[in-house]
């Protein structure tokens, strides 16, 4: 099952190119997106049969024609994870296992604009990830149970504004969370494992990586993660990605994200000083100072 919130927060099940309307299924105790659609994650055995049945009696509306919103609006945890990838082999061991959070009010969704603000970052860049969605209250969950615990899967780029004084400035801007389009049951994929990731910048890939390169396995995250805290239903735990292919989001800048058997999220990047940077991206620039493409032109720009 894939769903989905669209124009004005509706709740809805993607079934090919269309999305039928289950807001009618409206049982779910909540005071607005953000607690309707965990609640209901929270509760998704008891309502899940009322979903299918509602969605087997409607009429699909053209995904084209409607306006696709953050799946999961305002989550009580959004934890990513840091390092977490061989590199594509390249990395000899594992880092130590890390994470970090974001503030909920970074999420956008499919077709917003990432904003980059006006702050002396080296670079912005996103990072292509697989995102899990927490389906029941997880705290000191051991790695044998803990894809029990995993409810579906959406895609996420995790924003960066480099080179900032802490990293919190860097990670928890304002819309720099992206995720959707949908959510995807974990039924729906039989290897979260083996699924290939997919970044575009205005048509050019730039990352291109799968999810079995990753350095902690996603059940050892969720263990890691719950023995730290407790995640809740509705929760995204993101898996980190390979940084061989970052670069650059700059003002005008298309991005596409898409996740082999989830989907795929576009997104746009939006700069007022239209500053600007190279195109080239980390792997690229393997063994030059600095590891990422210099600012070129606009406010910050070394001379």
């Amino acid at each position: 099952m894939k769903l989905a919130f669209f124009n004005d927060f509706r709740l809805g099940i993607v079934i090919g190119d269309g999305i039928v309307d289950v807001s009618a299924v409206a049982e779910v105790p909540h005071t607005g997106p953000g607690n309707h659609i965990s609640n209901q994650i929270g509760d998704f055995a008891r309502y899940r049969t009322r979903l299918e049945a509602a969605a087997a009696r409607g009429t699909a509306v053209p995904l084209a024609d409607v306006t696709l919103r953050p799946p999961l609006p305002r989550p009580a945890n959004i934890v990513c994870m840091a390092v977490n990838y061989m590199e594509d082999g390249t990395k000899t061991e594992p880092a130590p296992i890390n994470a970090f959070q974001k503030a909920s009010t970074a999420i956008i969704g499919p077709g917003d604009r990432m904003v980059l603000p006006d702050v002396a970052a080296t670079i912005f860049e996103g990072e292509a990830e697989l995102a899990l969605v927490i389906g029941k209250t997880a705290t000191n969950v051991k790695a044998a149970d803990a894809m029990d615990y995993v409810f579906g899967y959406t895609c996420f780029i995790d924003g960066s504004a480099r080179g900032v004084p802490a990293f919190y400035q860097m990670k928890s801007r304002e819309t720099f969370a992206p995720i959707g389009p949908w959510i995807v049951t974990a039924d729906e994929i039989a290897d979260p494992q083996n699924l290939q990731i997919k970044l575009w910048n205005n048509g050019e890939i730039k990352q291109n990586f799968n999810t079995d390169d990753m350095a902690h396995k996603i059940a050892r995250c969720i263990e890691w993660v719950s023995s730290v805290h407790t995640l809740l239903p509705g929760d995204i735990l993101a898996t980190g990605t390979n940084h061989r292919g970052l670069h650059a989001f700059q003002h005008g800048d298309k991005i596409d994200l898409e996740v082999e058997k989830v989907g795929k999220l576009s997104i746009t990047v939006h700069d007022d000083l239209k500053r600007t940077w190279g195109r080239d991206t980390r792997l690229e620039r393997a063994g030059m100072t600095p590891d990422t493409s210099p600012q070129l032109t606009g406010k910050y720009a070394k001379a």
